[in-house]
């Protein structure tokens, strides 16, 4: 099969995972006999010093003529100084908005090996399995109108949260659709008490669930969701929920499980699907090689899945980031003190030989199956 996928490192860190990603990709490509087409572009602030754009035209095209896109990272203090339009950031919202990924789905999986890097207890966290369902072209994102206005010492913000009957109602399918293939539990959150966006949120949700009887639906506030996620986090399985309010608890999830550097992200619904590590840029420690690439390489396996059908290609990487991490091996993210810990391309090293020996082994045992 024809792997045609684009390729945008982007800034801090995201070269540095994003290499490694490839790594991987490439170990898959050939563990399986398909045909990798990569595509390296600029973006965010790479492009932005490059070409005063930081979603170049050849750029959008590059990724609109592939059939996925592996983002690394954007944004970092260095670039505050451009005006808001010009800002890394601005080019990854409108690279989201010319694809229409509208849904975003970011795992939050405790692996056995790292429940003792939770803040939580390991009986509390120990099974967590949860998919934040994160609607992701409207709300207060791209809400219009949006502006500072008024003179220094009285200047007002005013930023718009806007979400109409259709946007809802497609991300709510795509959760509907993913929790049947779960434990068929979908939890929508929202703000319906204080909200008009949430109240006709949980209305749209409320009627798309009753094409699904056999999803257990129920709604909840969002700070008890998230009062709810560190009590009590295997109790989730598909949380839905607006723009926001996922970034938001996504990043809590994260924490819940151990750390930000081991999930990934898809971006899906459009047309081409968007992949990317949800740990940002991380200027502070870009270019020391300590960056752990897990989320990026996960990312690889969600591009997989969702965007080229290959169940057993992204079952084979998961199953080889559980074998390095039930081994022993950590980034110094995850290490603890006085332990050793690998570099990121180690790291990304360990995996794809990792995965080669398990796909080598798959193939000498007739009838063993990928299983995650």
């Amino acid at each position: 099969m024809l792997l045609k996928i684009a390729i945008l490192p982007g800034d801090g860190i995201g070269p540095e995972v994003t290499d490694e990603a490839v790594r991987v990709l490439k170990s898959v490509a050939k563990a399986f006999g398909h045909d990798l087409r990569l595509s390296t572009k600029a973006v965010g602030g790479a492009a932005l010093v490059a070409s005063n754009d930081p979603l170049p035209d050849d750029t959008l095209q590059a990724c609109l003529d592939s059939g996925a896109v592996l983002l690394g990272a954007v944004g970092g203090p260095a670039f505050d100084k451009y005006p808001s339009h010009l800002r890394p950031e601005r080019g990854l919202l409108r690279l989201r908005k010319e694809l229409g990924v509208f849904a975003n789905l970011r795992p939050a999986i405790c692996f056995p090996a790292l429940e003792e890097y939770s803040p939580l207890r390991p009986e509390i966290v120990r099974g967590t399995d949860i998919l934040i369902v994160r609607e992701l072209l409207g709300g207060l994102y791209f809400g219009e109108p949006r502006s500072i206005t008024g003179t220094p010492g009285q200047r007002v913000g005013i930023d718009t949260m806007r979400y109409a009957e259709p946007e809802i109602e497609r991300v709510a399918q795509v959760a509907f659709g993913l929790a049947k293939t779960r434990r068929r539990k979908l939890l929508s959150v929202d703000k319906a008490n204080v909200l008009d966006t949430s109240r006709l949120w949980r209305e749209v949700v409320t009627r798309v669930g009753k094409n699904y009887p056999e999803v257990q639906l129920a709604h909840m506030y969002v700070d008890s969701a998230a009062m709810a996620l560190v009590a009590k986090p295997t109790e989730f399985d598909v949380l839905l929920t607006e723009n926001m309010f996922g970034d938001i608890l996504s990043d809590q999830s994260g924490a819940i499980v151990g750390s930000l550097g081991v999930l990934g992200s898809a971006s899906i619904g459009g047309l081409v699907g968007l992949y990317e590590p949800i740990h940002g840029s991380a200027p502070d420690i870009a270019g020391r090689g300590i960056a752990n690439p897990l989320g990026a390489i996960l990312s690889t396996a969600m591009l997989l899945r969702h965007s080229f059908n290959l169940e057993a290609e992204a079952a084979s990487i998961e199953n080889a980031v559980t074998r390095v991490l039930a081994s022993g091996s950590r980034t110094r993210d995850l290490a603890k003190s006085g332990h050793p810990a690998l570099n990121t391309e180690e790291m990304g090293r360990r995996l794809a030989e990792t995965l080669e020996e398990m796909v080598m082994a798959m193939v000498k045992t007739p009838g063993t199956a990928a299983k995650t």
